[in-house]
């Protein structure tokens, strides 16, 4: 019965909050207590606990179609190299994207050789194939079975990425631009602003983060030509430039990054947003000047792989390994989070925890070690918007791909 006093609510609200809490405290101690007799109790309970996120319940495309419209199809492109191994292994033809979805087909129907007697005499030759290929879908819904019975084992919290392998670019993206997937060694960078910019101090610090290059401001002058970017372009190129970077300003503050690839394109366009310099992270370290080691994490689809290349190509292939700095671009729904640090190997403490891998043990061999972090910045996040077939010129021209406002949301781009 609910009491009419207010100060005796608070009071029986209180004690129940005490004794439920208790309650729980005494479930989790005597739970923590069987589980350190019986280790395999705490994974199963990892194992059920795993969190449903964006991330896993992310859906692919089928590979339908032509290939010319393979950028703006969410396919994952080591699967799919896997799959054309696996099919060229078993005798089966097939370009690289088109049996991505044998594995996800089910069983051909029964019917399908009575539909024409004609084929009857073709059926004894054909027995071999469609066993072979029942048997995969067979042992994959074995396998589906077997996965709902036993849960998956719990993945690191928050889980690891793995580092993009920039040698699975299929055919089709190589021809296209074969510029991007042929970097220099020794990139030139020619930086500069949108007409009448006032972030020289942001450009300045991206100097700082691009090894080899150049700001320029542009000129605000009421009486000086306003060179457009088409123009700026055939000027870098023609000195040597291999890239040109356009920073986009909206209130006095960065809002976007047009990456041209000389001479001839393509010309990608990024928003920025949450933009950080460095003396504004806490603890954060000085830039010493030297080339940084890059890393690209989670580029998976056409279109993730042609933006990896492009900016492998801003950077030289040979790093500095004694300025111990290192440049992250990672790429997370979409989004491309831009990070510079300064790291250190140190020995573990006492009260740390080991390094642990994706499948949530601790690796072997480096037990004892632990990996310092200064972050140097700046730090920003990229969204790509568009990519134009040339260098942009006017507004509508023709575009390779376009971003769109997407309804499911559970689909990726990159």
């Amino acid at each position: 019965m609910k009491p009419k006093n207010k100060a005796r609510r608070q009071a029986m609200y209180v004690a129940h909050k005490k004794s439920k809490d208790s309650a729980k405290r005494d479930e989790r101690f005597r739970r923590r207590r069987e589980e350190d007799q019986d280790p395999t109790l705490r994974e199963e309970r990892r194992a059920r606990n795993v969190p449903a996120t964006i991330d896993s319940k992310r859906t692919w495309d089928e590979m339908d179609g032509d290939e010319g419209d393979a950028l703006g199809w969410s396919v994952d492109v080591e699967r799919a190299k896997r799959l054309k191994k696996e099919a060229e292994e078993n005798g089966e033809g097939g370009g690289i994207l088109e049996k991505l979805k044998k594995r996800d087909q089910d069983e051909a129907d029964e019917d399908e050789d009575e539909i024409d007697s004609m084929l009857d005499s073709d059926s004894d030759s054909d027995d071999g194939s469609d066993a072979s290929s029942s048997a995969p879908n067979s042992k994959s819904k074995s396998k589906s079975k077997k996965d709902s019975q036993n849960p998956p084992p719990r993945s690191t919290s928050p889980a690891a990425s793995t580092a993009t392998n920039l040698e699975l670019s299929p055919e089709f993206l190589r021809s296209k631009f074969p510029t991007i997937f042929d970097p220099p060694l020794e990139p030139k960078i020619l930086i500069t602003g949108s007409l009448h910019s006032t972030l020289h101090h942001e450009a300045e610090i991206l100097t700082s983060l691009f090894p080899n290059s150049t700001y320029i401001r542009r000129t605000a002058h009421a009486h000086a030509h306003k060179y457009s970017v088409r123009e700026i372009a055939k000027f870098a190129s023609n000195r040597g430039y291999t890239c040109l970077l356009v920073l986009m300003e909206d209130q006095k503050k960065p809002s976007g990054l047009d990456i041209v690839h000389l001479p001839e394109g393509p010309h990608f366009h990024f928003t920025i947003s949450n933009w950080v310099e460095g003396k504004k992270l806490p603890g954060h370290g000085n830039p010493t000047g030297h080339i940084p080691e890059l890393i690209l994490n989670n580029f998976r689809t056409p279109l993730g792989l042609l933006s990896a290349h492009l900016f492998r190509g801003l950077f030289p292939s040979t790093p500095e390994i004694v300025g111990r700095t290192v440049v992250t671009l990672h790429n997370q729904r979409d989004y491309i989070f831009v990070r510079r640090h300064r790291y250190v190997f140190r020995d573990k403490r006492e009260t740390e925890k080991s390094i642990v891998g994706t499948d949530g043990k601790v690796v072997k061999g480096i037990e004892d070690i632990k990996a310092g972090l200064q972050e140097l910045g700046p730090r920003f996040t990229l969204k790509l918007r568009r990519v134009d077939r040339g260098i942009q010129y006017r507004s509508g021209q023709e575009w390779e791909w376009k971003g769109k406002m997407e309804k499911e949301r559970t689909r990726f781009a990159m």
